[in-house]
């Protein structure tokens, strides 16, 4: 599976910087807007950008391992979860709503016969996941065919002019597939990036951390990049990397949401590393693991309000500062255009 993504323009950089220096305003006063702005300038090849038809796209799938009991949550809460998404009653419908979003749901491998339900894109590759304590969560050709749909599907919304992609996750169990990726790419201690999921006691804690470590040992680590999502995804974390890859080989700029969300990118990011030009880390979860991850990748999310929700919502509360940003580099005055000295004495 190959997805070839353009690399920067960074003469180009050179122009952005210097119109984002030209507002009237001290070098560097807007702070990590100014890194924004540059970043979608580049992504999009121009010095004045726009943000169009911007989608989140929310993968759901199941997963085999909430059965050897990581979660505080049963498996059948996926179900449940998508059929509110599709009602419009969860945090994210509310966030995209009010930000101007639109939102899409989609059928990784959940657990459910959806036959009939309106607004639900079918891309289910299996019921779920296989459960990672006794064998590998997909077979090869189900983690290929999840990427490839996930692909697929970004394509799909760049070809209706989408240029911003928001992504998105629900599924019992995730927390766990998340934190053995986050272990597995970063080489980070596995008791670092195991956490309480939906509510785990402190037993629940250290009993999901020990049957994540017996899947370590179970499978072991792999230098591939897809062997690992093979391994340890799940459907949908295969399908958002896929989505990643696919956004940003059609020159899209990727809201990446949190710690499963994050966990697709490093996914994505050991298959084509120059996915991370066009990725934007939109908030910092405190789901136990996300930090660190975020501190391995040196990355500065926009936003860290204690969140751990998923569903995309740390991307959804992000996307007016891509918004802000955008604005301040086309609309704001330059020192010239608004007759303001330059260098003002103190």
């Amino acid at each position: 599976m190959s997805y070839f993504i353009p690399a920067l323009d960074r003469q180009l950089a050179t122009a952005l910087r210097s119109k984002i220096d030209q507002k009237t305003k001290p070098l560097g006063a807007l702070g990590q807007l100014e890194a924004l702005a540059l970043q979608i300038g580049q992504v999009q090849a121009t010095l004045t950008p726009q943000l169009c038809k911007p989608t989140m796209l929310v993968f759901a799938a199941d997963h085999g391992i909430a059965n050897a009991g990581v979660s505080a949550y049963p498996q059948a809460v996926t179900e449940q979860m998508v059929l509110n998404f599709l009602r419009g009653g969860a945090a994210i419908n509310v966030f995209c709503r009010t930000n101007g979003l639109d939102l899409r749901v989609v059928d990784a491998g959940v657990n459910a016969d959806f036959a009939g339900v309106a607004g639900l894109i079918n891309r289910k590759v299996a019921m779920g996941s296989a459960n990672m304590t006794e064998q590998p969560a997909m077979t090869a050709a189900q983690c290929e065919q999840a990427v490839a749909h996930g692909a697929a599907l970004a394509q799909g919304l760049a070809d209706e002019g989408c240029n911003v992609l928001g992504l998105g996750e629900m599924g019992i169990a995730n927390t766990s597939s998340a934190a053995l990726l986050t272990h597995i790419y970063t080489g980070l201690p596995l008791a670092d990036c195991v956490g309480r999921g939906t509510g785990l006691d402190d037993a629940g804690l250290a009993r999901k951390l020990q049957i994540l470590s017996d899947v370590v040992g179970l499978h072991g680590k792999s230098a591939d990049a897809l062997e690992t999502v093979r391994c340890y995804g799940g459907l949908e974390i295969a399908m958002m990397a896929g989505a990643m890859l696919g956004a940003a080989q059609r020159g899209m700029l990727v809201l990446v949401d949190g710690f499963i969300a994050s966990a697709a990118y490093l996914a994505a990011s050991a298959m084509q590393p120059a996915l991370r030009d066009y990725a934007v880390f939109s908030h910092c979860s405190d789901e136990h693991g996300h930090r660190k991850l975020l501190n391995h990748l040196n990355a500065h999310p926009l936003l860290d309000l204690g969140l751990r929700l998923g569903e995309g919502t740390g991307a959804a509360l992000a996307y007016p500062l891509l918004v802000a940003a955008v604005a301040f580099l086309n609309e704001m005055a330059t020192f010239e255009s608004a007759g303001v000295s330059e260098h003002l004495q103190a």
